[in-house]
């Protein structure tokens, strides 16, 4: 690839000696896609084993089209994503044009209403679609370009396609974390200028939102206000952080700072990995690897 043009970068891979090329047909492909980000993961279907995962920053983009063709460019260098080969493909987008309903208000002739409530829609150039959430009663509508949705549909024609947005990701990992963990725990989803906040009540999606990050002081600025509204308390509330931000580093002890019962979320248990990925810390990449639970 010409040096001049180089819009993307690898910055995390991990692959598993057990990685066999010859049996992408029992192999599920994970992908989630941003604006400025892209990752991808591996599960074989047998025994649920991890076997690749794969981190990209792709360069900022100003449009569709650019992000599309960047996108086309890693593609077609991968030795992979075109493959036609998988038992399955999810993908999921990380967008802020989505809507959660719940189940029992939900019209599918309305979706475009929906999201209408708090993004603009242009039905000729954006596809609306919807997931059912398997384990709490929302309705994820989301929209996706018509172009990109058509061209990462055509990629795979062997294979079952399906597209989620990333928040479904994140709530189904987060109902299946708290079967096994404390209740009432708000959690924290820290991604790249994204934070995401998850709570559950009786096992069901009690709220979730996202929040643009510019600087470090909104981050606690956002958190203190839903904290506030669902009447949980900073000094005894527990709080469970995943994503992008280091054990040790100066963010963390921020955090710690304003809230005392906060800890780090573990791998999520439904994947085997091998030792290899025990160079990518527990706490990262919970919303790809909970893709796996998006049926």
């Amino acid at each position: 690839m010409d040096t001049a043009t180089i819009s993307y970068k690898l910055i995390k891979k991990i692959k598993d000696e057990k990685f066999d090329i010859d049996k992408l047909h029992q192999y599920n492909l994970m992908i989630q896609i941003g604006i400025r980000d892209l990752q991808i993961a591996v599960v074989d279907s047998t025994n649920n084993r991890c076997l690749l995962l794969e981190d990209y920053i792709l360069a900022s983009v100003k449009s569709y089209n650019a992000l599309k063709e960047l996108l086309a460019t890693l593609f077609e260098e991968h030795h992979l994503l075109m493959a036609g080969f998988w038992k399955t493909v999810r993908i999921s987008l990380k967008s802020n044009k989505f809507s959660l309903v719940p189940s029992a208000l939900f019209v599918k002739e309305a979706l475009h209403d929906y999201l209408r409530l708090n993004s603009t829609i242009d039905p000729e150039q954006e596809e609306i679609l919807y997931y059912k959430h398997i384990k709490s009663d929302a309705i994820c509508v989301f929209a996706i370009r018509k172009e990109l949705y058509n061209w990462l549909s055509s990629l795979y024609p062997n294979a079952e396609v399906g597209f989620i947005h990333q928040s479904s990701a994140l709530i189904e990992g987060v109902i299946n974390f708290e079967k096994t963990n404390k209740k009432n725990t708000m959690y924290l989803y820290i991604d790249r200028f994204k934070l995401h906040i998850v709570t559950l009540k009786n096992n069901k999606l009690e709220y979730y939102n996202q929040f643009s990050i510019k600087q470090f002081n909104d981050y606690i600025k956002y958190i203190m206000l839903v904290m506030k509204g669902l009447n949980k308390n900073q000094k005894t509330s527990d709080v469970i952080l995943w994503g992008y931000i280091g054990k040790q580093s100066p963010h963390y002890n921020e955090f710690y700072k304003f809230i005392k019962n906060i800890s780090f979320g573990d791998r999520p248990d439904y994947l085997n990995y091998g030792y290899i990925f025990d160079e990518v810390q527990d706490h990262h990449f919970f919303d790809l690897y909970s893709i796996h639970l998006c049926d």
